[in-house]
C-alpha cells in the first residue's frame, strides 16, 4: 500500500523543466542582429563598444546553452536523467541570471541582514541629465549614496530625540538602473530602518519613529539636492552661471555615451531614425492623474517617496519588497515581435496618458540593452550604519535563525549567528520562490544520487566529467544554473 503512495505523491511534485533561451524572443534578437549592431556602432561613432559591453552580449549567447556546459542529475533509484545548463551570470539583460539574483540576494537580506524591526523603503529619483551623469561617472554614486544617507540618518536620529552621537541608523540601498519601458533610468531603492539603535547597558535598543510626513519629506529633499548640488558644483561637474547651472562638458564613451544619453531621453541613438522617440502604443484611454501619495514630494525634477513600510513581523512582505527592487531589467514575458519583425515591449503599468506598448526596431532595442550593462566593479547594493559590514553593532542586530514569514519575531528565541553565512543553494531557491523541487526525482520521487559535471565545445572537441555526490554539503559547480 506505501509502495502505492509514493508515485501519486511524487506525481503531485512540480519539477524542474529546462529552460529554452533559444526559443525566447530576447536570445533570437540578439542572435540575430549582435553582429550588425556592432557594425553599425562602429560607422556610426567612429569607436567600438567597451570589451565589457561586448562580452555581456557574447556571454547571453552561451547563457543556458546544452552545448556550452551542463549538469547531468541521475536518479540512484530509477536511473532517470536531467540536463542543467550553465548560466553566464550576468548583470545586464540576461532574464534567468537576473531572476536568480534577484531571489538570492532577497533571502539573503531577509535572513542574514535586516533585522526584525520596522522598515522603510525611500526612493530617491533624478532628473534626466544627473541620470545621465550617473551612468558615464558611476564613481559619483557612492557620495550621493553618504549624502542621502546622512540626511535621512539625521532625521531619524532627531525624531527619536537622540543625539548623532548616541544612536545609529541602518540602510541597504539598491541601485537600480533601468525602467519600465528598458530605458536608462539610475535610481535609489533605499530599505531603511524605521528607527535608530542606541546602546544601553551594552545592548543595542532600537527606538522606532514615527512616519515621515509630507511637510518632512519636502524639507528633507530639499536639504537632499542643496547639498548634491553643492558636492557637483565643488567637483566641476556642474557649472553655475548667473543664477543657471548646467552641466559641464564631461568625456563620455565615444560609442556607449550616445547609447546611454538617448536610453536617458527614450530616444533613438543611430540609424535612420536617430535623435527620434521611440515608437508608443496607446490601448487604453488617457487615465485619470492617480491621488499622490501622502508620503510622496517633487522638486526641481528629482522625486521623494517613503510611502511604503514592513512591520517587524512582516518579513514575508519585505522579502516581496527586495525581489521588486533587485528584479531583473527585462523580462521574457513582456517581449513580443510584431508581423512588421518590430520588438514590442509591454509596460509593467500603463503610463498616465494611456500608453502600454513600446516598438522599436530589433537594432533599436539592442541599444536599449547595451546602454544597462553596469561597468564591471560597480557595486549596485550598498550597505549603511548599522548594516555595513564592519559595523560594530551589526552582529549583535542581524537576523540569525529563519523564522516563519507571519510569525512575530519575539516568538523566536535569538543564537549566535554562523561566522559567514552559506549561499542559498539553486535547489533552494526554485522551491523557495517557484515551489519546484528539483532535489526528488519527477519519475519515482527519489533523490539522486550524483552528478556528472560535463563541459563541451564544438569547435575544440574537448570534452570533461567528473562525478560527485550530489548533497546540500557539497558546493556546487561554479557555473552552475
Amino acid at each position: 500500500m506505501g509502495e502505492a503512495v509514493q508515485p501519486a505523491a511524487a506525481a503531485r511534485r512540480v519539477h524542474y523543466e529546462r529552460r529554452r533561451p533559444e526559443d525566447t524572443v530576447l536570445y533570437q534578437l540578439v542572435q540575430e542582429h549582435l553582429e550588425t549592431f556592432l557594425a553599425q556602432v562602429e560607422l556610426e561613432t567612429g569607436a567600438g563598444l567597451p570589451e565589457f559591453v561586448k562580452e555581456e552580449f557574447d556571454a547571453f549567447l552561451d547563457c543556458g546553452i546544452l552545448a556550452r556546459g551542463f549538469l547531468r542529475l541521475r536518479c540512484a533509484d530509477c536511473a532517470h536523467e536531467k540536463l542543467v545548463a550553465f548560466s553566464c551570470k550576468r548583470r545586464g539583460f540576461c532574464p534567468s541570471c537576473g531572476t536568480r539574483r534577484m531571489a538570492e540576494t532577497a533571502a539573503h537580506l531577509v535572513e542574514h541582514v535586516i533585522p526584525r524591526v520596522p522598515v522603510r523603503q525611500w526612493v530617491l529619483s533624478f532628473p534626466i541629465p544627473l541620470r545621465l551623469l550617473f551612468a558615464t561617472h558611476p564613481e559619483l554614486l557612492a557620495p550621493v549614496l553618504q549624502i542621502t544617507h546622512r540626511v535621512i540618518s539625521t532625521f531619524l536620529i532627531k525624531q527619536a530625540g537622540l543625539k548623532r552621537t548616541e544612536a545609529q541608523s541602518g540602510a541597504v540601498t539598491l541601485i537600480q538602473r533601468f525602467g519600465s519601458a528598458a530605458n536608462l533610468n539610475i535610481h535609489l531603492h533605499c530599505l531603511v530602518l524605521d528607527g535608530v539603535y542606541r546602546t544601553t547597558e551594552g545592548l543595542p535598543v532600537f527606538h522606532a519613529v514615527h512616519a515621515p510626513t509630507a511637510t518632512e519629506l519636502q524639507a528633507l529633499l530639499l536639504r537632499i539636492i542643496k547639498r548634491l548640488m553643492k558636492f557637483l558644483t565643488r567637483k566641476g561637474y556642474l557649472i553655475e552661471e548667473q543664477g543657471m547651472t548646467y552641466l559641464a562638458d564631461t568625456d563620455p564613451d565615444l560609442a556607449l555615451g550616445p547609447l546611454q544619453a538617448a536610453a536617458c531621453t527614450y530616444r533613438i541613438a543611430l540609424g535612420p531614425r536617430a535623435g527620434q522617440k521611440v515608437l508608443s502604443l496607446r490601448t487604453v484611454p488617457t487615465q485619470e492623474a492617480p491621488p499622490t501619495p501622502g508620503r510622496c514630494v517633487n522638486e526641481q525634477g528629482f522625486s521623494l517617496h517613503a510611502e511604503v513600510c514592513c512591520a517587524a513581523h512582516q518579513r514575508k512582505k519585505l522579502e516581496h519588497l527586495c525581489r521588486y527592487i533587485t528584479r531583473p531589467a527585462i523580462a521574457n514575458e513582456r517581449l513580443a515581435l510584431n508581423r512588421a519583425g518590430q520588438v514590442v515591449l509591454t509596460l509593467k503599468t500603463p503610463y498616465r496618458e494611456g500608453t502600454t506598448h513600446i516598438v522599436m526596431s530589433p537594432l533599436e532595442f539592442i541599444q536599449r540593452l547595451a546602454a544597462l550593462v553596469p561597468r564591471p566593479r560597480l557595486h549596485l547594493i550598498r550597505f549603511h550604519g548599522v548594516l555595513a559590514p564592519n559595523a560594530r553593532l551589526r552582529p549583535e542586530i542581524i537576523p540569525n535563525v529563519p523564522v516563519n514569514a507571519n510569525t512575530p519575531s519575539a516568538d523566536h528565541a535569538e543564537v549566535p549567528p554562523p561566522a559567514a553565512p552559506a549561499p542559498v543553494s539553486w535547489a533552494r531557491l526554485l522551491k523557495r520562490v517557484f515551489e519546484i523541487d528539483i532535489e526528488h526525482c519527477p519519475q519515482c520521487g527519489g533523490t539522486p544520487l550524483g552528478y556528472v559535471m560535463t563541459y563541451t565545445n564544438f569547435l575544440t572537441g574537448f570534452y570533461r566529467a567528473k562525478l560527485r555526490p550530489f548533497c546540500r554539503s557539497h558546493p556546487t559547480p561554479k557555473n552552475h544554473l
